[in-house]
């Protein structure tokens, strides 16, 4: 099973097997404990040289291999490095530079250790994340000849962004300068300037000569000035990561698996807890239900879970849950939300461009989204802020994002395995970085349990299909949505009218009148306006189940809220996308909203500091701009024979 934290991941994991998802659980519990140390550096620094010769220092290499390797750079007529121990790629040994990530294990007294040397040339960035990402440590390797490099910055602020906290320094190729404190003393520096700079302390900055093994296992004769550790025991001193248990939930699933009549949540809890009897929420669906079990293979079924294990659960409830929902408990729940700051690295060839759709990976989830606003842009070799709009390759940027529907969120200095997420473009990973949420509203509907379990489903006395014959036609919800001034209300009032003097029973359901009664208790913030749409969209359920052709307009700005209405009748839910731009609602403003809205009066209206998400696939639009109130009378008219008359005549 993927980690769903390791947000930059390119692979993702298909259904499994029993055998296969047994399997997975037992080699993440094997490694759970291994300390993860990611090693990186600007190329030719010396960082394969160093990772090689640390292997062989400590023994993991076979026997014979180092031989084998000596006469292979014989036959080719090139000199030995200690780098080719791990390049294992001819075009690596040809062109001299690491082009995938590499995996080496080693024991110490401590633990197991795995080391990921990662690709340092620019063009390899992408891979180089991929592979820093989830370590729990990092060694930054500086020439000390050229000491810190743009490549060197970018690393660091990269390592950084991924949330890697315990980072060495290795000042390399000490030999190459006479082993000089003084020269290591100014790439210290150097180096402590930068990365206090952005916010980073690294635990140690320890001279070396990886190729002479100076200063890798013990001491160095060469470098007695230096009073600080050795790398192995620099290495020996970093903790493993810890499951993060006193952190809220976060289940992320990653798949359902059904067993005989048993339907198993999976996946792997990134931080909390979880147990036997505890009631969880569902998100984004705002759902409520209760763990019925644990589920375990080859052995007795856990009553508790922790952060860390991969596990299935079953519910004492069959709810509809999938891939991409948040499993947590009901406090401390993540922020569902349309849109979301990030800072972001970006690695397409293509500059990043605001108004494109691109896919963005958020643990096990996937969304539509699109840059919203470029605020700003960072240069990471003088870390200034410049005032470009455009992030091209291998740039730092401060964005704004805005997804279609709701995702569950967390502030990547909350919950850092929850906070980082992908940006695709296509097929190919463009992009990465973290989540704020600073000024970020949650817009989570209430959270309601029934207050009573007494409570019996009544069926009416007169059926659905009774009430459709006599009033000649289905009931239904035609769900008009668009912004304000669009001309919903205009067009329902005359739609209403027009369908009434056909005989047909047909009611509207107005958002303004629905506040001053039903609603009367919700205002304007983004939870209040989400619950609006939820009771308009029962009330609208109730109407259509009558047989009445009933009429919603509001402005209904989320796909996510519109999905919840219709998940009240969605087989009679119709909607309509009444569309205009900004501008010409801005003149047709009677109420003068607009005018208010851009005096910062009215805070989050939509179409001006709130966003409006279109429609993707709607039943009937009407382009107010260009078509006549009457035209959209005549096609929404035309529209209702076909879809609520026509069908019942021909019974």
């Amino acid at each position: 099973m993927s980690h769903p934290s390791n947000a930059f991941v390119l692979m993702d994991t298909c259904k499994m097997n029993n055998a296969a998802l047994k399997t997975e659980i037992q080699t993440e519990a094997a490694k759970s404990t291994a300390l993860k140390l990611v090693v990186v550096g600007h190329v030719d620094h010396g960082k394969s040289t160093l990772i090689g010769r640390l292997m062989h220092d400590t023994g993991v290499l076979p026997d014979g291999k180092l031989e084998q390797l000596q006469a292979n750079c014989q036959r080719r007529g090139m000199p030995f490095e200690w780098s080719f121990v791990l390049d294992a790629l001819q075009a690596e040994r040809d062109q001299g530079i690491t082009i995938d990530t590499t995996r080496i294990w080693f024991k110490t007294p401590e633990r197991d250790v795995v080391i990921i040397d990662a690709p340092g040339h620019k063009e390899f960035l992408k891979n180089m994340i991929s592979g820093a990402a989830g370590a729990d440590a990092a060694i930054l390797v500086i020439d000390a000849k050229d000491g810190m490099q743009e490549q060197s910055r970018r690393h660091g602020y990269l390592l950084h962004l991924l949330g890697i906290r315990q980072m060495m320094v290795a000042v390399n190729k000490m030999d190459a300068v006479g082993y000089s404190e003084a020269r290591f003393n100014e790439v210290k520096k150097d180096c402590l300037d930068y990365l206090g700079s952005i916010g980073v302390k690294p635990a140690h900055i320890i001279p070396i000569a990886a190729r002479e093994g100076e200063g890798m296992l013990a001491p160095s004769a060469e470098m007695s000035w230096f009073q600080g550790p050795n790398l192995l025991d620099a290495i020996r001193a970093c903790e493993s990561h810890k499951p993060a248990e006193s952190l809220p939930l976060r289940f992320p699933v990653q798949d359902v698996y059904k067993f005989d009549d048993r339907r198993i949540i999976a996946g792997r809890i990134e931080s909390g807890s979880l147990k036997v009897g505890d009631t969880i929420l569902v998100s984004p669906r705002n759902q409520l239900v209760k763990v019925k079990s644990i589920e375990a293979w080859g052995k007795t079924a856990p009553s508790q879970a922790f952060a860390g294990e991969s596990v299935g659960i079953t519910l004492d409830e069959q709810l509809f849950i999938e891939r991409g929902n948040i499993i947590s408990h009901v406090t401390q729940a993540p922020v569902l939300a349309s849109r979301f700051h990030a800072r972001i690295f970006w690695l397409g060839n293509e500059s990043l461009q605001t108004g494109k759709r691109y896919t963005i990976k958020l643990a096990t989830a996937e969304f539509w989204g699109e840059v919203e606003m470029i605020h700003q842009v960072l240069d990471t070799e003088t870390l200034g802020h410049t005032g470009a709009k455009t992030v091209s390759k291998n740039s730092v940027a401060e964005i704004s994002m805005i997804i279609r529907g709701h995702a569950a969120l967390d502030d990547a200095a909350d919950i850092p395995a929850m906070g980082r997420f992908v940006i695709l473009d296509g097929y190919d990973m463009v992009g990465g970085g973290i989540v704020s949420l600073e000024g970020i509203q949650d817009i989570r509907p209430r959270i309601r349990e029934i207050a009573s379990s007494n409570i019996t489903h009544v069926d009416a006395a007169v059926a659905y299909n009774e009430r459709c014959q006599r009033n000649g036609h289905l009931g239904g919800v035609l769900w008009f949505t668009g912004l304000s001034g669009a001309g919903k209300s205009t067009i329902a009032k005359a739609l209403s009218k027009h369908l009434f003097e056909k005989g047909y029973q047909v009611y509207v359901l107005d958002g303004d009148n629905l506040r001053s009664g039903l609603n009367s208790d919700l205002g304007f913030s983004p939870e209040d306006r989400s619950e609006n749409i939820r009771r308009v969209g029962e009330v609208a359920s109730l109407f259509a189940d009558s047989g009445v052709i009933v009429i919603s307009a509001l402005i209904s700005p989320t796909h996510a809220d519109r999905l919840m209405a219709s998940n009240a009748c969605p087989d009679k839910f119709h909607t309509v996308y009444v569309k205009a731009d900004v501008g010409t609602c801005e003149q047709r403003d009677v109420k003068g909203l607009y005018k208010k809205a851009r005096a910062g009066v009215i805070q989050n209206f939509t179409g001006i500091s709130a966003p409006y998400e279109e429609p993707e696939d709607p039943e009937v639009t009407l382009d107010t701009v260009n078509e006549s109130l009457e035209t959209c009378v005549e096609k929404l008219s035309a529209y209702v024979e076909k879809q609520l008359v026509a069908p019942l005549r021909h019974q």
